[in-house]
């Protein structure tokens, strides 16, 4: 084994103390242990160094010229082993780092322009990467780093993953205005026999958030687009004959119409996710208060 392997951080400590002391009681005292520990402690320093260290000297101790030139190194080394359990101090207007967020469109619209306005002010430096959002890698993209953070609705989240919920967030039945067959009221039953469309990002699924519940009520619809952003969908239904589900935050749009149902679809929550390694980052936690700012005022 050599001297490094043998060297612990209560030797260290009591090797600063007995050369700036000299005199093992006084070590004893402020160390708040016996004399005879602190010369047990002396013993393995002598075997670590291959050196006495301290001789004998009236009523204390007198460090060797080797000893002697040991003290500055010891105080640096415990200096730095002081700043290492210190905890850092995190200054966002130092950042520079590249921070990555993988979302939809919605989130795109509703949240990040705030966001982006808050760090430019308090991190000029960092700089915010976007992806869109891509629901069958999520969670491999937490895993790997990829991804610093995911803003979704929880159905897509990891469930072992550590999440916050930012908004709740509501559905808004919505048709082209120039769609003379859409009235301002109807029923689940008369707008399940209109087609519709989806929203599915990075899937192509034909299915949507409000599949489940038209099935409930007893009236299953007829989807017959489906697209990857909620930019794609308003743009379609503005078009043409088909109605969808659009987030109330992305309304009103004066190429929609909404249309009052005689039920109300059940809204859902956004929520930010991120990997348990980064629960405890500075930069991670700082983030995630401002996005929760946002919508806490």
């Amino acid at each position: 084994m050599n001297a490094f392997n043998r060297l612990d951080i209560r030797q260290l400590r009591t090797l600063h103390y007995l050369l700036r002391e000299q005199n093992v009681s006084r070590v004893a005292d402020q160390l708040g242990v016996t004399q005879q520990a602190v010369s047990d402690q002396l013993k393995k320093l002598r075997i670590t160094f291959n050196d006495r260290l301290f001789i004998r000297r009236g009523n204390g101790i007198a460090p060797t010229p080797f000893a002697e030139a040991l003290q500055p190194k010891v105080i640096n080394a415990l200096n730095a082993l002081e700043q290492l359990v210190e905890p850092l101090v995190f200054d966002p207007t130092t950042v520079s780092s590249t921070f990555t967020i993988s979302c939809t469109d919605l989130e795109q619209k509703t949240i990040l322009p705030y966001l982006l306005q808050q760090l430019r002010k308090e991190a000029p430096q960092l700089k915010l990467a976007v992806k869109t959002l891509n629901l069958d890698q999520l969670g491999t993209e937490l895993l790997n780093g990829e991804v610093d953070l995911v803003i979704t609705n929880p159905l897509f989240a990891p469930a072992s993953y550590p999440a916050q919920t930012l908004y709740r967030e509501q559905y808004v039945c919505v048709a082209s205005c120039h769609n003379r067959l859409i009235r301002p009221y109807m029923t689940v039953a008369e707008v399940a026999k209109i087609p519709q469309l989806v929203v599915s990002p990075s899937r192509g699924d034909f299915t949507g958030a409000a599949q489940q519940w038209f099935e409930k009520q007893g009236h299953p619809r007829n989807v017959v687009l489906s697209v990857p952003t909620f930019t794609a969908a308003k743009a379609a239904i503005a078009e043409t004959d088909l109605c969808g589900f659009i987030p109330a935050r992305l309304l009103p749009d004066p190429e929609l119409k909404a249309i009052s149902l005689d039920r109300d679809m059940p809204g859902f929550d956004v929520i930010a996710v991120w990997h348990q390694r980064s629960s405890q980052d500075a930069l991670h936690q700082w983030l995630r208060d401002k996005l929760a700012g946002l919508f806490n005022t």
